[in-house]
């Protein structure tokens, strides 16, 4: 059975981009799920004077394990500023130093949601932009505008909505059973 990895770009603890990760990830069929939470994985802030000081901290290399044990990422950005969120960047940095391929070219389904109208656009795009040349394989992507709007009881209400993201997800479970 394939093993997807799930997690938010944020350390909310009532992240609406856990929520869409984890929702998102029941809807693909036949997999293994390990839901991280970015809070279980708190690092100090990424420097090269710590990292030359304390060297690459254990649970960067136990986050990166885990994304590297799986067949496929589902990974929903948080917005702050219009880029990634700090603590997301901060794992991400320190990730990068221990195999800049982060990513290791695994099928990854890249997603975004906010309370307004552009749902996570800006960090989204940043993302589709940067992490290929980072072993990103972006096979499948989706942002939900104005979740408060769009998502209730556990799940998106826009049955349109819906439907573009049931189309993402047969695009990323085809990539992971290839």
């Amino acid at each position: 059975m394939k093993k997807v990895i799930v997690f938010a770009g944020s350390n909310s603890k009532k992240s609406i981009n856990k929520e869409l990760a984890t929702y998102t990830a029941s809807l693909v069929k036949n997999v293994e799920l390990e839901i991280l939470d970015l809070n279980d994985f708190e690092l100090p802030m990424y420097g090269i004077d710590e990292e030359t000081k304390n060297g690459i901290p254990k649970k960067a290399i136990e986050f990166l394990k885990a994304v590297h044990s799986a067949d496929g990422i589902i990974l929903s950005l948080a917005e702050h500023n219009g880029n990634f969120s700090v603590a997301f960047k901060n794992v991400y940095d320190w990730c990068s130093r221990i195999e800049q391929k982060v990513w290791k070219n695994i099928p990854m389904l890249l997603m975004a949601t906010s309370p307004g109208g552009r749902g996570g656009a800006t960090v989204l795009a940043i993302a589709k932009s940067g992490f290929p040349f980072m072993g990103g394989n972006i096979v499948a992507d989706f942002s939900l505008s104005s979740f408060y709007d769009n998502f209730k009881d556990g799940q998106i209400i826009n049955k349109d909505v819906f439907s573009v993201l049931e189309a993402q997800v047969e695009k990323f479970e085809q990539a992971i059973n290839q």
